[in-house]
C-alpha cells in the first residue's frame, strides 16, 4: 500500500535513515521515533498505518511499547512489525505475545522489510475491512 504512513522506531539513527529513505523511495510516507516513549506519542498523534518497532530501545523498550499500543483503543489496530537483531529461539513467539503482528531479524535488507510491510498491510487491511 504505497502512500501508507509507516512509523519507523529505532534508536540507531543510521538504521532509521536507511529504512526511512528506502520506504519513502518505495512510495510510503514515513515518520520516525527514537525510543518506545517517542513511539507511543507519535502513534497516538499520527495514527500510522503500520509501525516498524525495534525491540531493544532505551527508556521504554519495544516489547513494552508494543504491549501499551495494543492495550490502547486508539492504537490497538495498528499493525506492528518487530525488527530486532536478536534471533534466539522463542523470541518470535514472545514478540507475538507482546502484540507484534510480524517479526523480522536484523540485519534486514530494506527491500525485504518493505515486502514484509506490504504483506502485513495487505493482511491487516483486509481484516479491518471485514470488521467495519
Amino acid at each position: 500500500m504505497p502512500g501508507a504512513l509507516i512509523l519507523v522506531v529505532d534508536d540507531f539513527e543510521d538504521n532509521r535513515e536507511i529504512y526511512a529513505q528506502f520506504l519513502r523511495f518505495s512510495g510510503y510516507r514515513v515518520a520516525e521515533a527514537v525510543d518506545g516513549l517517542d513511539a507511543l506519542a507519535k502513534a497516538a498523534d499520527l495514527r500510522p498505518d503500520l509501525i516498524v518497532m525495534d525491540l531493544s530501545l532505551p527508556r521504554l523498550d519495544g516489547w513494552e511499547a508494543t504491549r501499551q499500543l495494543k492495550n490502547d483503543p486508539v492504537t490497538r489496530a495498528i499493525p506492528v512489525v518487530a525488527l530486532t537483531g536478536h534471533a534466539l529461539d522463542g523470541l518470535e513467539d514472545r514478540a507475538r505475545v507482546s502484540g507484534c503482528d510480524s517479526f523480522v531479524t536484523k540485519p534486514c535488507i530494506p527491500a525485504d522489510l518493505e515486502a514484509e510491510i506490504r504483506r502485513v498491510l495487505a493482511v491487516t487491511s483486509g481484516a479491518r475491512v471485514g470488521r467495519e
